[in-house]
């Protein structure tokens, strides 16, 4: 069995994210992996740093999501979340998200999200 993964001083990584290797994932916006492999089956973790005005386009959630916003912020359909807030999608929801100013989140996901056109 694999040892447990610590993220000692989460918080304090929104403060200092040179520290950390990080991902081009989308455009805007980049990833440093905790464990599993982002849009592969079965869960993973991510840490997220969304550049100002950086958005994740249109998905629906095929398992749970959980983000915790260590700094900044970010939106969705459904409201706007801020430093430590934890938005909870369940599965079949669905959203946009955007960032105005900027954030790093925590992503944690039960199974990859499944990028769709948005309903017209």
């Amino acid at each position: 069995m694999p040892p447990p993964v610590v993220l000692a001083g989460l918080a304090a990584l929104a403060a200092l994210p040179g520290a950390l290797a990080w991902r081009d994932f989308r455009p805007g916006i980049a990833s440093h992996q905790v464990y599993g492999t982002m849009g592969a089956p079965g869960p993973s973790a991510c840490l997220l740093k969304y550049a100002p005005g950086a958005r994740v386009a249109f998905h629906r959630h095929t398992g749970w999501e959980h983000i915790y916003v260590l700094s900044g912020a970010q939106r969705d359909e459904n409201g706007t979340y801020g430093t430590g807030d934890l938005p909870v999608s369940p599965p079949g929801s669905v959203h946009n998200v955007v960032s105005v100013a900027g954030c790093i989140v925590l992503a944690i996901y039960e199974a990859p999200v499944s990028f769709e056109a948005p309903p017209a």
